[in-house]
C-alpha cells in the first residue's frame, strides 16, 4: 500500500493573513483526504490560531519572543524539522515564505524536499524604488531556479511569473486560489440581493492596516468622491491605525468611518454592504474580491494585480482605477454605489475558487514534483499522468494540462 504525501507547511503564527488562511484550509482538506500535512508553526499567537487546532503541527520552544525576527526563526524551525523528519514536499504558501524555502534549498542541498511555491502577490511591484528592482528581479530568478514548481492563482499570472522568474511558461502551473472554504460559498450565495437595500451606501474594505493596502488613498478618495451620506467600514488591524484615525479627522469623515479591527467572519459585513472597495498598491488574486463576488457585491478597486481585469469580468463586476490615482479612485467610488451587478454571473465566477477544487490539483502537483525530483511513489502518483522522473519538460507539459486553465475558463 502506497503511503500518503507528507507535506511540510511553514506558518509563522496565527496572525491574520490571507496566505495563512488559505494554506490552513488546504491542509485541512489534504488531511481529510488521507495525506499527511504538517504545520511547522513559528509561534502560537494571533487571532487565527484556532485554525491550526485539529491539524498536525510542530513548534519549537520559543526561548525569547520571535515576532520581530519571525523569518529567521522559521528558517531555524523548518531546518530542524526537516533534519529530524522526512517530508515529500515543502508547500511555500505565499511570497512571504519564499526566503524560508530558498534557505532550505541552500542549507539542506540534495536532502531538501522539492518546493512548490504559490505566488501570492503581483510581481511587478511598481511601488518599489527603481534602484531596488534589479535586485528584486534577481531574487525572483533565484526562486525560479531553485523551486520545482511555481503556481499562479489565475491565468493572467502565468506569463508574468515566467518572465519575472526566468522560467518557461509551461513550467508555471495555474491553480485558482482557494479563497472560499467548505460551506463558505454557499453561505455567501445565500445573501439576498434581489430585495433592494434601504439606507445610505455602505462601502466595506478588508485588509491589514499596512502600507501595501494604501488605505490613506481610500480615505481621501472617499472624502471627495463617495456620496455625501455614504459610510465606510475597514475590517482589519495593523500598524497604521493611528495614522488613519488622524487622517479621517483631518478630512472630516470620522463620523462616517468605522475601523472595526480584525473580523473573523466578514459575511455579516458583506451582507450589509453596497460594494467592496480596495485601494491596494499591489495584490495577487485578492481573496476578499472572490468573497465579494460570491456575496453578490460589485467591487471598486485599484488595478493592483495583473489578474484584476479578468477577475472583475472586464468591467462587468466592478470598476478599476489606476494604482495610486486618487481622482480616478474617487470617481470609481462615486459610481460604484449605483453599479448594476449581474449577480448570478459574478457568483458563477466565484464558484471556481474553492478549497475542494484546488486541493486535489495541488496534491497532483506535489506528487509530480516529488516524483520528478526524488522518484518517490505515493498514493495517487500513478494516476497523475505525468512523465517519468528526470523529464522536466515533459512533466511541466503535463502539469500545464492538468492544472492550467484557459483564459476563457477563468472568465466563465
Amino acid at each position: 500500500m502506497k503511503r500518503p504525501l507528507r507535506i511540510a507547511i511553514p506558518i509563522h503564527s496565527g496572525e491574520p493573513g490571507g496566505v495563512e488562511r488559505v494554506a490552513l484550509g488546504l491542509a485541512r482538506e489534504w488531511l481529510a483526504n488521507g495525506d499527511a500535512p504538517m504545520i511547522v508553526l513559528g509561534r502560537r499567537e494571533g487571532a487565527m490560531i484556532d485554525m491550526v487546532d485539529g491539524l498536525p503541527q510542530v513548534m519549537r520552544p520559543n526561548p525569547i519572543p520571535t515576532a520581530q525576527w519571525e523569518t529567521l526563526w522559521m528558517i531555524w524551525s523548518l531546518w530542524r524539522y526537516l533534519k529530524d523528519n522526512e517530508a515529500d514536499v515543502i508547500f511555500c504558501s505565499g511570497n512571504t515564505y519564499a526566503v524560508v524555502a530558498v534557505a532550505m534549498k541552500l542549507l539542506r542541498g540534495k536532502k531538501c524536499p522539492p518546493v512548490v511555491a504559490k505566488v501570492s502577490n503581483d510581481l511587478a511591484r511598481i511601488d518599489m524604488p527603481a534602484f531596488g528592482r534589479p535586485f528584486y528581479r534577481f531574487w525572483l530568478h533565484v526562486q525560479g531556479r531553485l523551486f520545482q514548481r511555481n503556481v499562479g492563482m489565475a491565468e493572467p499570472m502565468r506569463a508574468e511569473i515566467a518572465d519575472a522568474m526566468g522560467i518557461e511558461v509551461r513550467e508555471v502551473a495555474i491553480i485558482r486560489d482557494p479563497s472560499l472554504a467548505a460551506g463558505q460559498y454557499e453561505r455567501l450565495c445565500a445573501i439576498d440581493r434581489k430585495t433592494p437595500r434601504s439606507g445610505p451606501p455602505v462601502f466595506v474594505a478588508v485588509g491589514r492596516l499596512a502600507s501595501q493596502k494604501n488605505f490613506p488613498l481610500l480615505l481621501r478618495a472617499f472624502a471627495t468622491g463617495a456620496p455625501a451620506d455614504a459610510q465606510l467600514a475597514i475590517l482589519g488591524e495593523g500598524p497604521v491605525r493611528g495614522q488613519l484615525e488622524k487622517l479621517a479627522e483631518r478630512l472630516g469623515i470620522s463620523s462616517r468611518l468605522t475601523l472595526a479591527g480584525h473580523v473573523t467572519d466578514i459575511t455579516p459585513w458583506l451582507e450589509k454592504a453596497t460594494a467592496l472597495v480596495m485601494s491596494s498598491d499591489y495584490e495577487g488574486v485578492p481573496a476578499v474580491v472572490i468573497e465579494a463576488l460570491a456575496a453578490g457585491l460589485p467591487v471598486a478597486a485599484t488595478d493592483c494585480s495583473v489578474s484584476m481585469q479578468n477577475l472583475l469580468g472586464e468591467g462587468r463586476f466592478g470598476i478599476l482605477a489606476p494604482v495610486g490615482d486618487e481622482a480616478a479612485f474617487a470617481d470609481a467610488l462615486g459610481r460604484i454605489a449605483t453599479f448594476r451587478l449581474p449577480v448570478d454571473e459574478a457568483r458563477a465566477t466565484a464558484a471556481s475558487f474553492t478549497v475542494a477544487k484546488a486541493a486535489p490539483r495541488y496534491r497532483a502537483l506535489f506528487a509530480a514534483a516529488g516524483f520528478e525530483a526524488t522518484g518517490f511513489e505515493t498514493a495517487g502518483t500513478e494516476s497523475t499522468g505525468f512523465e517519468t522522473a528526470g523529464d522536466r519538460s515533459g512533466t511541466a507539459d503535463m502539469v500545464g494540462k492538468m492544472t492550467g486553465e484557459s483564459l476563457s475558463q477563468f472568465e466563465a
